[in-house]
């Protein structure tokens, strides 16, 4: 599994970093986790508002923070 975080930096964009590795460690997950911060990357993904997360190049939210329960979900 493979998990994107999209954003440039911001707090919101650090926050959504660590609601997935959260997700990641209480489900006892395994996924790469690739933090996009280029906006030329972020663009050529579809994504126009930051954060945004994708799951295996599926865009699941974007211009806000996931709550951990959505994060564990997208994660089965």
């Amino acid at each position: 599994m493979q998990i994107k975080v999209f954003g440039t930096g911001c707090a919101k964009c650090k926050k959504a970093e660590e609601i997935v590795r959260q997700a990641l460690a209480e489900t006892g997950t395994t996924a790469e986790v690739i933090k996009v911060s280029d906006i030329k990357d972020i663009v050529m993904a579809g994504v126009m508002s930051t954060p945004a997360v994708a799951v295996d190049d599926a865009v699941k939210v974007t211009g806000r923070v996931p709550t951990l329960d959505e994060m564990k979900g997208w994660i089965g």
